[in-house]
């Protein structure tokens, strides 16, 4: 009644594996294969993170600047665009701190997946194959100094902005 070239379920396959120990290691591979393939992807998502966040904060930032040096020609009042420059400059640090919680949330999967990565290949080529990773080195994470990078701009912003924009809309 089936199609020809079809196996049915009660006749085994003769490529198909006779016992577990094949199974459970053809399944190994597939998951390692998974778990490299998420791990790449955790590692570029931090570089597309960083991406947006230079861009919104650039365009942000950006936008307060305009306001600085328009809002006379505007015929805003000072206080209107010191509000719009604190606003933007709020929405700014918003963007930074998504953008960081993203990041720290992909460097927490790392480790995960890393973990698992070990806990395979300790299972099928052996114990000690790979080092498990350190928190304790996280001094040498890019993420590290990406998340450093944001933090430090958006402090920086909000220092210049404090010094010289809003005292100089009066």
């Amino acid at each position: 009644m089936g199609e020809s070239g079809q196996a049915r379920p009660d006749q085994a396959r003769p490529d198909a594996p006779t016992d577990s120990a094949t199974v459970r290691k053809e399944f190994a591979l597939e998951r390692y294969r998974y778990l490299l393939q998420q791990i790449q992807a955790v590692n570029e998502n931090a570089h597309r993170f960083l991406a947006i966040y230079q861009t919104l904060a650039t365009a942000l930032v950006t936008a307060a600047l305009v306001l600085f040096v328009g809002y006379r020609k505007w015929e805003l009042t000072a206080d209107t665009a010191r509000g719009g420059v604190i606003g933007l400059l709020t929405l700014t640090t918003v963007v930074a701190a998504f953008t960081g919680t993203l990041i720290v949330v992909g460097a927490l999967a790392w480790i995960d997946y890393r973990n698992e990565e070990c806990d395979i290949t300790d299972e099928i080529v052996g114990p000690g194959f790979r080092k498990r990773p350190r928190p304790g080195n996280f001094l040498r994470w890019y993420e590290t100094y990406v998340v450093l990078f944001i933090l430090v701009s958006v402090l920086t912003m909000w220092a210049l902005a404090a010094v010289f924009l809003l005292p100089a809309m009066r």
